[in-house]
């Protein structure tokens, strides 16, 4: 699919050099623009079906539509062989890896991985099925809007899939009924009670587009899959009320809280819910029988008195559906709400931390009537951030650019869990997905960090002060900072490497480096050092190491760790040298001038003489010892975005010029050792670009591997530049590191983060 913004001027859609009939909004004179044109035929055999929002409704083709699908999108759905020419068309991401559905945290996390939402089952993001079952009802005819079961049931026709920052949206046509299918998890960065609530609304959308009424009827079957790690597992189900909703739970017999914790894992303490609104039928039913009773009349069993507990995969499955009798081209809207709650989320030095969302008593039941009442203007808040996101992502690096970032927003924030600390503090903590599961991992912070300075600072500061506390605490007797806190959602300690215990496969430079990058970060962009003066024993303790062993690095692991130890790494060396100045603009934030001089003189010389044993004829060596090497300098970023100058222009200009010879089909590596690459370290360097036009090279092979990339999985950030598969790592949270491009427009940062203060 390709997606263009048409916000000003009035644009014509063009097939094949010829206008498409369409129907456009112009936002500049607030008209509707009509281009009556016969749609052509396409090469591809394919056809052209756009929609544009205006202020007060919807039109598709000249049919009115609601009103709930507003702002700047033209959307062409197209055979992938026929052209469409339109506004900031080109380079477009068109086929997503894998699709985001319901993104709130590691557990409450499902996914489409295929092309279509008919052609898999919905998957946790591990790769495990917990299957969303969509059917429909036509004029007494039974199709699947979601999921490949009941496999004799043919799907309906998909005819465009948009992806935004909170929305995705599905759209039908069988029949002469179009079917909308929108999930939406209002994950607004400003606002954290919000951004907690553990909430993904899922929309239907009817109209009829033959100017005929249908009879139709919507279908949504969860399985209580959903609520535990195994189908084996026991589960329990009920049915109640939260003020007008109608509450259906399924949840593991046993209860373990936090007592499951590793990588490949799911929870199986909490409740799954489905909430339902009035005006639909549910039930708690056998799959086979619901299925058949809704294909035969489109209602649900009559009865739910199911003995239990039984295994999640022969329990009953939480059913509604939805009538939509008599449906014309006046489109009409229902909803549910998809939930997860459990009654702690985070183990932190062995106390047990409820969810954000649940630290002043709040119940589940209350908890979904609220956010049922703020719907609607929960929903039009997050329209108008879909829509200003997209334009200043737009502006910041390009259509790729944008739509790249778009995937990474919800997949960075649902990589997270966020917890109520013993004070009620919000305090985040990211697992690292599909690596070794670890909690507050520091070098997964580190790439991440981009995205929670852009949008909402308070976000990191909550991932920094656990960190920071372990740091301080007497066990942690390394000069040195820890690498993580344990697994999630345990976090109790460092279990990376040595540990506590010995120092074997740390990362000294490495974790020191970050930190003290991010607090400088931190302190500059709130304008408050708050942190920094709590935590300065520590500080000062890791710039110390820093000094004495950051210019030329011992053998030992960075944060690309899978590529194994590297001793003289001029990379790390890089991130050792500007954490120095990091602490030295620390101390001139928490009143030690004469330090901040010292420290700061220190790091400059330290780059002057980093540009003497790294230079390596037209480029800059991997490590200082070997002659013909080379990597990507991502840590170079920094010296940017922090206005420390200790490195000259013309070592970045140098290495993008070299990059630029050595990039492969999908993208750079890494290094030259292999032809992986890491995704977001490519945006990185890429944002070392001086010229537009290097940076769109980079971007441009980019968006490629994420078109045609074979590895069908959330984001991966570890890929080969030739083939375009999956080397490892996938939903994880490092990704955040792509809105490091519009971090590094200080002004747009400054916009977006002025929305948080407000």
């Amino acid at each position: 699919m390709v997606h263009c913004a048409l916000e000003s001027a009035p644009q014509k859609v063009l097939i094949d050099g010829r206008p498409a009939a369409c129907t456009l909004y112009d936002a500049a004179s607030r008209t509707l623009l009509r281009f009556p044109n016969a749609v052509p035929p396409l090469k591809g055999g394919g056809r052209v079906s756009c929609y544009h929002d205006t202020m007060k409704s919807t039109w598709m083709n000249g049919v009115r539509m609601s009103a709930r699908r507003r702002g700047a999108l033209c959307g062409c759905a197209l055979a992938l062989s026929a052209g469409c020419v339109a506004a900031h068309a080109q380079n477009a991401v068109e086929r997503p890896p894998a699709v985001p559905l319901v993104a709130y945290d590691p557990y409450l996390s499902i996914w489409s991985m295929a092309d279509k939402l008919t052609d898999q089952n919905t998957k946790h993001w591990t790769g495990t099925e917990q299957p969303l079952t969509g059917l429909v009802r036509i004029d007494g005819a039974g199709y699947r809007y979601m999921g490949a079961r009941p496999r004799d049931l043919p799907p309906m026709r998909q005819v465009s899939l948009t992806v935004l920052p909170t929305h995705t949206i599905y759209t039908f046509e069988q029949s002469g009924v179009r079917l909308a299918v929108t999930f939406f998890t209002p994950a607004l960065p400003e606002d954290l009670d919000l951004l907690s609530r553990p909430v993904t609304y899922l929309t239907w959308e009817i109209a009829a587009i033959d100017g005929r009424k249908h009879d139709v009827a919507v279908y949504l079957d969860a399985d209580p899959v959903l609520a535990v790690d195994h189908a084996i597992q026991q589960v329990v189900w009920s049915r109640a009320r939260a003020a007008a909703l109608t509450v259906l739970s399924a949840g593991s017999r046993e209860q373990r809280v936090l007592e499951r914790f590793g990588d490949n894992v799911r929870i199986d303490w909490g409740y799954f819910r489905l909430a339902v609104p009035e005006g639909a039928e549910t039930s708690l039913a056998y799959e086979d029988d619901a299925v058949a009773s809704f294909l035969r009349s489109g209602s649900l069993p009559a009865s739910d008195e199911l003995e239990m507990p039984a295994p999640a995969s022969h329990a009953p499955h939480l059913v509604v559906a939805f009538p939509f009798p008599a449906a014309g081209p006046q489109a009409v809207e229902r909803h549910v709400l998809l939930s997860y709650t459990e009654q702690y989320a985070i183990e932190y030095l062995h106390r047990q931390l409820r969810p954000y969302w649940q630290r002043n008593g709040q119940t589940p039941q209350a908890m979904l009537a609220a956010a049922e009442a703020q719907y609607a203007a929960v929903e039009s808040r997050a329209r108008n951030f879909d829509a200003e996101l997209t334009r200043d992502l737009e502006r910041a690096g390009g259509k790729p650019y944008a739509q790249l970032a778009t995937l990474a927003y919800r997949q960075t924030l649902a990589a997270h869990g966020l917890a109520a600390g013993p004070d009620d503090a919000p305090l985040l903590f990211p697992k690292e997905n599909f690596s070794n599961g670890c909690i507050s991992t520091v070098d997964v912070l580190y790439p991440s960090a981009p995205l929670f300075l852009f949008f909402n600072p308070a976000l990191l500061e909550a991932q920094l002060k656990p960190v920071l506390e372990y740091a301080a605490l007497p066990r942690w007797p390394w000069p040195f900072a820890p690498h993580d806190l344990g697994t999630y959602p345990l976090a109790n300690g460092q279990v990376y490497g040595g540990g506590e215990r010995t120092e074997e496969d740390q990362m000294p430079v490495e974790e020191s480096g970050n930190l003290l990058i991010l607090l400088d970060a931190l302190g500059r962009t709130e304008g408050d050092w708050h942190l920094a003066r709590a935590y300065w024993p520590q500080l000062t303790k890791w710039a110390e190491y820093l000094r004495a062993k950051g210019l030329d690095p011992e053998n030992q692991l960075s944060t690309d760790d899978f590529a194994g130890h590297l001793a003289h790494n001029a990379n790390l060396s890089i991130k050792a040298i500007e954490g120095l100045a990091a602490y030295a603009g620390m101390a001139q934030g928490v009143g030690k001038p004469e330090l901040a001089h010292q420290y700061f003189t220190i790091a400059k010389e330290m780059a002057g003489k980093w540009q003497q044993i790294a230079i390596d004829g037209d480029h800059y060596k991997l490590a200082f010892d070997k002659s013909g090497t080379w990597s990507q300098k991502y840590n170079l970023v920094w010296d940017r975005l922090l206005d420390l100058n200790l490195f000259p222009a013309r070592v970045r200009q140098a290495e993008l010029e070299f990059y630029l010879r050595h990039m492969n089909r999908y993208g750079l590596p890494l290094d030259n050792r292999a032809s992986y690459t890491k995704l977001d370290w490519e945006v990185w360097s890429a944002t070392l670009a001086d010229r537009p036009a290097q940076f769109n090279t980079l971007m441009a092979a980019i968006a490629k591997w994420v078109n045609e990339t074979p590895s069908r999985v959330p984001l991966t950030d570890w890929y080969d530049t030739k083939t375009g598969k999956q080397d490892g790592f996938q939903a994880r949270s490092v990704v955040g590191g792509i809105y490091v491009k519009a971090l590094a427009d200080s002004q747009l940062a400054k916009k977006w983060r002025d929305k948080t203060r407000r």
